[in-house]
């Protein structure tokens, strides 16, 4: 339990810190948001609890893929605010069109030949 806490303190320190740093310098702020932080700590945590590159490497593959449909988001949020629409609204549209990517995303990857949910090897059966 004391692991999870720490593992959760750690990742919300960051969001603070990114958070505190918008607050004086936005460039800075969104650097800082896009450094792979959150990605390389799951990935720290995933190898101290697994010991398994197999599935680490799995991880990264699909944390590749599922950032693609999120960077539109980053485009159409500050054009719609810059056209006058509500935060939230704007906000609301930008997540409903990073919802509508990530589902257009996990039926075209397969098509692809690119299957990122599969179980890895050696996990148990997924519960349907």
């Amino acid at each position: 339990m004391l692991y999870l806490a720490v593992k959760a303190l750690l990742s919300g320190i960051i969001i603070a810190i990114v958070s505190e740093v918008a607050k004086r310098s936005p460039g800075l702020g969104a650097l800082i948001a896009s450094l792979p932080l959150v990605s390389i700590l799951a990935m720290i945590w995933l190898w101290r609890d697994t010991s398994d590159s197999t599935r680490i490497a799995s991880h990264s593959e699909a944390t590749f893929w599922l950032v693609l449909p999120t960077l539109p988001m980053f485009l159409v949020l500050p054009w719609l605010l810059r056209q006058g629409v509500n935060f939230w609204v704007a906000l609301s549209l930008s997540c409903a069109l990073t919802a509508t990517l990530y589902l257009l995303s996990l039926w075209l990857l397969p098509k692809l030949g690119i299957n990122i949910l599969t179980t890895t090897p050696g996990d148990p059966p997924a519960h349907r």
